[in-house]
């Protein structure tokens, strides 16, 4: 069942291998990506669903070095080329929009301030083009500032059709603003925006029903990672926020998105489960944050009944025919760690150059 079809919004998708969202930082210093980044799309048009790496919807949401933007024309305009790519080799891509919230710093910011939902920083350092430097605490966004950043957000969307994508995917896990506001540990808020699973919820509860109106609910996924502890998030055995997750998703399921993506270490838990049968729509899981995702794990969820869909990294980054060699069991590549982000994450290498699945002439 992984190599059927799935109906996702109003795409047929021909398989259920997704690629996941995975920060590359190749769109130089404007966030501009360019003839490199739509090859590295392209050639995995085969996958099921590309959903491109986080792209920052504004300046003061943006990351990391190299990281993309979807705010200027020239953003714009150089994203039509990568949608345009991928659509020609009869693939399917959605944008995740991603916003940093308090994980990054002003040096990456440009100077704009670090927003989140409470003046909570973390821990360690921000990997700045100056040099590493400790996370500031961020700016604890008012009541009255939250509503311009839901249009940041739905701008953002909005850019991402014109440029060509098929749908956005919000991401409100990772650590990132919108899974901050999930959080009891990084939304210590006493107003209606914290405090109670409701009011924890609210604020991506009201941008996804935004982004939903602006583009077309069947346009829209959303990714969530709950217990997942990157970026120092604190979810394991909390109560509030395991019903927190369980009123996002109450609230999500009667709008009809194109799709609900959970990472998660143990897709088949009880607590992935249940909402997964409380959202009711098409259910993608991403299990490889941890470990990397097999083959037969990948095929034992769909036939299971744990996912319609599995989301995949690195299986995806080393194997821009992931689909072919999964499907016939033929060998794979072999990730090259060092070129996935970071200093190592310049140029083709480790990006554009793993080659194809090639029948031996012997």
């Amino acid at each position: 069942m992984l190599f059927s079809p799935l109906i996702l919004g109003e795409l047929e998708l021909p398989n259920r291998l997704v690629m996941a969202p995975l920060t590359r930082t190749r769109s130089g210093d404007e966030g501009i990506p360019g003839p490199l980044v739509a090859e590295h799309y392209r050639q995995r048009a085969s996958l099921g669903l590309i959903v491109s790496e986080g792209i920052y919807p504004v300046p003061a949401g943006r990351s990391y070095p190299g990281q993309p933007g979807l705010v200027t024309e020239d953003q714009v305009s150089a994203w039509k080329k990568v949608t345009g790519a991928v659509h020609d080799e009869g693939g399917r891509i959605f944008a995740q929009i991603m916003h940093g919230g308090r994980v990054t710093h002003e040096d990456i910011t440009w100077g704009h301030r670090v927003v989140a939902p409470s003046a909570v920083a973390m821990d360690g350092e921000a990997r700045t083009p100056e040099g590493k430097k400790p996370y500031p605490v961020p700016h604890a966004l008012t009541i009255d500032e939250l509503p311009a950043v839901i249009d940041e957000l739905v701008t953002a969307s909005k850019n991402a059709i014109e440029a060509g994508f098929d749908g956005v995917e919000l991401h409100a896990g990772n650590g990132f603003l919108l899974h901050e506001f999930l959080s009891p540990n990084t939304n210590v808020r006493t107003d209606s925006y914290g405090g109670t699973p409701e009011n924890h919820a609210r604020f991506v509860i009201e941008t996804v029903e935004a982004v939903a109106a602006a583009v077309g609910s069947h346009r829209v996924g959303i990714r969530i990672s709950p217990e997942n502890e990157q970026h120092q998030m604190d979810e394991a055995d909390n109560a509030v926020a395991h019903a927190t997750y369980k009123v996002l998703v109450d609230s999500l399921a009667p709008l009809s998105l194109a799709y609900l993506s959970m990472l998660h270490h143990d897709p088949t838990s009880d607590l992935v489960q249940d909402l997964r049968s409380r959202f009711g729509g098409v259910f993608l899981v991403n299990s490889g944050f941890g470990v990397v995702t097999t083959r037969e794990e990948a095929i034992a969820l769909v036939k299971d009944g744990h996912a319609d869909g599995v989301v995949v990294g690195r299986p995806a980054i080393a194997n821009p025919d992931l689909a072919r060699r999964w499907e016939g069991g033929l060998p794979l590549n072999k990730p090259d760690a060092a070129t996935f982000y970071g200093e190592g994450a310049k140029g083709a290498k480790g990006y554009t150059d793993y080659p194809f699945y090639q029948e031996s002439l012997t």
